[in-house]
């Protein structure tokens, strides 16, 4: 990296909310759990702003009914490329800091990992494979709305851990809307995690599957998320997903 980026980074306030949180700590519980509470990534104010969003169409390339597809109940949108400043500065603060991660745990699976050292040309690698549509998604849920268990694939190229943030405050927005994660052990029963997250603060987990360690070394967990029925009020979430759509 250039001096001259380096310089930027630090005093990039994204890059700063993303390098405030302690990334040994979020690495350890995200190897033990599939998911973890990171830092605040987005003040109140920038949380009203995009929740605002969602009602310009011409920001978004579809929007899909849950109900509709049997995902659940509830809304939610693809935005379109190129993504509004706060999508697009996070998802390029966060990657450097994920891609140890992704590439640890690939290691461990005895996988060839893929991902080169920036997300410009990750996302170039996904375009020149046929994944070419914009992939960040933002969510709405009304009462008694949820969203079944799934993983966000889209294509052959994944990478294996994304982002959601809460864009509304538990407790007062809404009750009920806890994120999920079903992770099946390997020749075990499923284990669970329901997570209330908080406002602005992001939360990464596991896209597909993940390394756990067996009695064979280590074996692969498959992992689904979803969002357990909001039992009152509106529930806004930013999805941030780091491949893109075939």
């Amino acid at each position: 990296m250039s001096t001259a980026k380096a310089t930027r980074r630090k005093t990039d306030r994204w890059y700063s909310r993303v390098e405030s949180g302690d990334w040994e700590a979020i690495t350890t519980e995200v190897n033990e759990y599939g998911g973890a509470l990171l830092p605040q990534l987005l003040t109140p104010e920038e949380t009203v702003e995009i929740r605002e969003l969602y009602e310009q169409d011409g920001l978004f390339r579809s929007t899909v009914d849950m109900g509709r597809h049997r995902f659940g109940e509830g809304r939610y949108r693809y935005f379109n490329a190129p993504y509004p400043e706060p999508i697009e500065r996070l998802k390029q603060a966060l990657y450097p800091r994920l891609l140890p991660i992704a590439r640890d745990w690939w290691t461990k699976l005895g996988r060839p990992a893929p991902w080169p050292d920036s997300l410009d040309e990750w996302l170039r690698m996904c375009h020149d494979a046929g994944q070419t549509k914009s992939s960040a998604i933002l969510l709405h849920y009304g009462e008694k709305d949820w969203n079944a268990l799934h993983r966000d694939l889209y294509g052959d190229l994944v990478f294996p851990l994304q982002v959601v943030i809460n864009l509304n405050e538990p407790g007062v927005d809404h009750t009920g809307g806890e994120f999920l994660l079903l992770e099946q052990r390997p020749r075990a029963q499923s284990r669970g995690m329901a997570t209330l997250l908080p406002r602005g603060r992001g939360y990464l987990f596991t896209t597909r599957d993940r390394p756990v360690k067996s009695a064979r070394g280590w074996s692969a967990a498959p992992v689904r998320h979803g969002v357990s029925a909001v039992r009152s009020g509106e529930r806004h979430t930013l999805a941030l997903v780091f491949h893109d759509a075939a």
